[in-house]
């Protein structure tokens, strides 16, 4: 078996990199760009097979995947930063869109018999009623920034490849994962790095936060890899399924479950750098229907995840 991630060098890429090497019954390899920071992987790096490749790179991507030919395909690089889409679209859109075209083309053209696991995001319901919650994967789609309309034509490509080529493409719609190596720049993370700086001395005690009213479905991140592995094995090929916990966190409640877990004292201010031009207020995801065809169950409670998070920054401060 080879297992081929794209993005291996992220968040969820290094943990599902680490969970395939203890678990899966084969090579792992990895797509990298020339420039990608490897700290994630370093310590597992001599088990992997990485190869340097830019995904919006076409040609480079049909020779990887001639070469590799690889069994399973988890396809997990974007431009996943929601603020970010709002600075660069066009970028965000060519990385997310045709850097996955070009995957599925490259599919093709070796003739590869694989399965293909595309990461979407649940960004990509958008502007979310509250008498819609929890969210199932029929709910409409109505996304509220470029990276949530990227992720809807991600979506959208797999299930059209899946219906024209017969190809094995499982869409799973993950919601805020988080957990140790989550990007400072998430709402979580920045917390949790804000508080260890603060312990440390580092830092002026005060916290800069975006907007606290926001409700989202958190699950941790080494149970969302779990879920890629799983839709892959027994998940059915064109079909969509959330990947959450079914519960929602205020991100006000999220910030003074941290704080709880400090003894610093601590003003909180709100930054409006960190505010967005149009947020999501409210994601809850229901995810019985991955549960019942997978089997799928989270391990770690959404306390643990925190309190690993803070102290992986305490560990980096």
């Amino acid at each position: 078996m080879k297992y081929l991630i794209t993005g291996i060098t992220g968040f969820a890429g290094s943990h599902l990199a680490e969970y395939l090497l203890a678990h899966g019954d084969g090579e792992v390899h990895g797509i990298l760009r020339w420039r990608s920071r490897t700290e994630h992987i370093d310590h597992v790096k001599d088990r992997l097979g990485l190869h340097i490749c830019d995904i919006r790179d076409a040609t480079a991507m049909r020779e990887l995947v001639a070469d590799l030919r690889p069994d399973r395909i988890y396809h997990l690089a974007a431009q996943s930063f929601v603020p970010m889409s709002w600075v660069a679209p066009a970028e965000t859109l060519t990385t997310n869109i045709l850097g996955q075209n070009n995957l599925f083309e490259a599919v093709r053209a070796a003739g590869v018999d694989c399965r293909i696991q595309l990461a979407g995001s649940s960004e990509e319901y958008g502007m979310v009623l509250p008498e819609e919650t929890p969210i199932k994967e029929s709910n409409p789609l109505r996304p509220l920034s470029p990276y949530g309309v990227s992720k809807v034509a991600q979506d959208t490509m797999g299930y059209q490849y899946h219906r024209s080529y017969g190809m094995y493409i499982v869409r799973t719609r993950a919601f805020n994962h988080t957990g140790p190596r989550r990007g400072d720049v998430f709402a979580t993370s920045t917390f949790a790095r804000q508080i260890a700086e603060i312990e440390a001395g580092k830092r002026d005690p005060v916290i800069l936060t975006g907007n606290l009213a926001a409700i989202r479905d958190f699950t941790d991140v080494r149970d969302t890899v779990v879920a890629y592995h799983l839709s892959l094995e027994k998940a059915e090929s064109g079909e969509v399924y959330n990947i959450s916990s079914g519960k929602g966190w205020r991100i006000g409640a999220m910030l003074d479950l941290l704080l709880g877990m400090s003894k610093a004292k601590v003003e909180v201010k709100q930054d409006p750098g960190r505010m967005r031009p149009s947020d999501v207020e409210l994601l809850v995801g229901d995810p019985a229907k991955f549960e019942r065809q997978t089997g799928w169950h989270r391990k770690y409670t959404f306390e643990q995840t925190m309190a690993d998070l803070l102290d992986y920054w305490r560990q980096r401060v």
